[in-house]
């Protein structure tokens, strides 16, 4: 028999892409769905396109709602998480897509978020490398058997992705990382934001949380201490780009001294050799977002400018999938001993 799901948060983008993945799992069933200002109309309203799901009637989001299920999904604003967490039982398995677990370091939340820390979770990027007093590790070794995960932001998976191999094996240098990526405004969420207009987006590119404010910096950096870094520095800006969804991340990194580009190369082919959804594509290859566009997939191209001594990552990630539902069910996934590729797929949808 499948186990039961409550998704929270059912009628935004993250939690409309969480239902289409989970109605198509094989292990999972979503049974109870809820939300707030849509409370008391039905999937089929407000996500037209999850037809076999569209009988479901969106309730309020309360604890004792979402109680009584094996499985417990948020797709709720930041902040608004952690209250409600605190109220469930402790053998329910709960994944959070919110930032209320994301990060350990209670200043860090100070920093970039607002409201008291809570407790850091399990995170939800199973491939990303891995530093431990015990040698190189994947987070996927903290996510089996987990009753608590917190899935990851979407753009900082995708840079610590493309960046953590290379400080893992130290062919890169921790400090001058910068990151700059083109986005879909799917990323905001479904709130009116008045730069996320049709009439502001379209035949536009426009930066935002520029000059070191994005909210996911301390994630990534937290990814990139996770990797072997003691200390790392991060430019980051992203652009929204007029693409519903996608994420493409250039990530370039000072060359540590006397490494070569072979080695460079071989630190990723190690990193994600085996990996069904991060992919390095070979030499001379960079991802398009097109090409992911539905999929659990990052596809990463990699290479070195030797007259600038960086190395240069492009990844292609789709915000909703492998950001967000996708990176969330394959560590349900890991966390029920289920095969991590379960209900997912690595095949984007032709444009």
């Amino acid at each position: 028999m499948p186990l039961s799901v409550a998704v929270a948060g059912a009628s935004g983008y993250a939690g409309g892409e969480l239902l289409r993945v989970l109605a198509a799992h094989p292990e999972l069933e979503v049974r109870t769905v809820t939300a707030h200002t849509s409370a008391g109309r039905s999937i089929g309203e407000v996500q037209p396109h999850l037809r076999s799901l569209a009988d479901l009637v969106l309730a309020e989001t309360t604890p004792e709602t979402l109680a009584g299920h094996d499985v417990v999904a948020l797709a709720l604003p930041h902040g608004a998480s952690a209250a409600l967490t605190a109220q469930l039982p402790a053998d329910t398995i709960v994944v959070d897509c919110g930032a209320d677990h994301r990060l350990e370091s209670a200043a860090d939340w100070a920093a970039f978020y607002s409201g008291e820390h809570a407790e850091a979770w399990a995170y939800g990027v199973p491939e990303l490398p891995l530093r431990t007093a015990d040698g190189a590790g994947k987070q996927r070794d903290r996510l089996a058997g987990a009753t608590r995960i917190a899935a990851p932001g979407c753009n900082a998976s995708t840079v610590a992705l493309s960046l953590a191999p290379g400080i893992a094996a130290g062919v890169i240098e921790p400090t001058d990382l910068v990151s700059v990526l083109a986005v879909g405004p799917s990323g905001a969420g479904k709130t009116l934001k008045p730069h996320l207009l049709a009439a502001e987006v379209l035949g536009s590119a426009n930066p935002y949380a520029v000059g070191g404010t994005h909210r996911h910096i301390p994630e990534i950096l937290q990814a990139i201490r996770w990797a072997g870094a003691s200390e790392a520095t991060l430019s980051f800006t992203p652009v929204i780009v007029p693409m519903s969804r996608g994420i493409l991340a250039t990530s370039t990194a000072r060359l540590a001294p006397g490494v070569s580009a072979a080695e460079v190369r071989a630190a990723w082919e190690l990193a994600y050799a085996g990996e069904p959804f991060v992919q390095l594509l070979p030499a001379g290859s960079f991802p398009r977002t097109a090409d992911v566009l539905g999929a659990n997939t990052a596809l990463l191209g990699l290479a070195v400018d030797e007259a600038a001594g960086r190395v240069v990552v492009v990844a292609a990630v789709d915000n909703l999938m492998k950001g967000t539902a996708g990176a969330a069910v394959q560590s349900l996934n890991l966390a029920l001993g289920f095969p991590e590729t379960l209900g997912l797929t690595m095949d984007g949808v032709a444009p």
